[in-house]
């Protein structure tokens, strides 16, 4: 997959492209109703012998319509997009760089600039997809700015239990931490990646190591809590117990960054520096403040256990 980043406004010339079937959208998580499309797109294009595309947009727009500047917290932050649209065998994906400028552009004269001036033949979208100022063009007004040069195709509404699968339902989800809910939704299990860091090194002093990892990117974090995860380190996937919070038995309200810390079970090598990617399967208690380290031992064995029952549940 060809990726290609897009500033506004471009220069890019309709003999820069052969014919183009294009998905539009943000795309934020590629969910199991992201795909529909994207899959859509793409069997056009090989009906029509053009090439398949997929236009995003990046940052979010609320970074660029915010007058505070937005604060986003990603499901798939840009370089997760790239993987897991180029996992759904498109040939092209277009990033365009939403900024204020680009937000004015009024209906037509998006359609004009970036479907009909990048030979986009076929375009399909959701049937919800807005574009152009104040979001004032819709599948509807689309073949009319197309000036009869495109065909679209709308893509129904994707539900699971009678709700739209959608990106907001999926976030709140993760805010609640019903991981195993969101699994069906996106089509596999939520993934955030990072760097594995030095931290205060208490799991080790307690007799449960622990790896601290710094996220890469503004993912949205599950809600506060110990889950079961997997954590690929070194192209392995491992077992762990992972604690997302302030860890309140050392800690005052205020006096830490959330820290995301996972102890691998039957695990004992030193991985500092390495990038993994943190799979997040099952949510098993909210974090809660210890008056004695012996009990909070013994609540992590039994986390330790639970996990391990869950993994071998899993397996089965």
């Amino acid at each position: 997959m060809k990726v290609i980043m897009i500033q506004h406004p471009h220069t890019f010339q309709k003999n820069d492209f052969a014919p183009l079937s294009m998905a539009l959208g943000f795309f934020d998580g590629v969910h199991e109703g992201h795909k529909s499309v994207i899959l859509t797109a793409k069997k056009t294009a090989d009906e029509q012998g053009a090439n398949s595309a997929v236009m995003t947009f990046d940052p979010h727009p609320s970074v660029a319509l915010s007058e505070t500047g937005g604060d986003v917290e990603y499901i798939t932050p840009i370089e997760d997009k790239i993987e897991f649209i180029s996992g759904l065998g498109i040939d092209y994906l277009l990033i365009v760089r939403f900024t204020s400028a680009f937000a004015s552009l009024q209906p037509a004269e998006f359609v004009q600039q970036y479907l009909l001036d990048l030979n986009v033949q076929y375009v399909t979208a959701g049937f919800d997809f807005t574009y152009g100022k104040f979001g004032k063009g819709t599948m509807e007004t689309l073949p009319e700015h197309g000036q009869g040069k495109l065909q679209v195709v709308t893509v129904p509404k994707l539900e699971r239990y009678k709700e739209k699968v959608s990106s907001t339902w999926i976030r709140k989800l993760l805010r609640e931490g019903r991981t195993e809910e969101v699994q069906e939704l996106l089509g596999r299990f939520y993934t955030t990646k990072g760097t594995v860091i030095h931290g205060e090194k208490r799991g080790r002093q307690l007799g449960f190591p622990t790896a601290n990892i710094r996220l890469k990117n503004d993912y949205l974090v599950p809600k506060k809590g110990v889950y079961a995860v997997r954590m690929l380190v070194n192209d392995q996937w491992e077992k762990g117990v992972c604690n997302v919070g302030y860890k309140p038995t050392f800690h005052e309200p205020g006096q830490m960054e959330l820290s995301v810390e996972i102890h691998l079970l039957d695990f004992d090598r030193s991985i500092y520096g390495e990038e993994v990617t943190i799979e997040w399967r099952l949510r098993i208690r909210d974090e809660q403040k210890f008056d004695h380290l012996d009990h909070l031992k013994d609540q992590i064995l039994k986390d330790k256990q639970t996990a391990q029952i869950f993994f071998e549940q899993d397996a089965k």
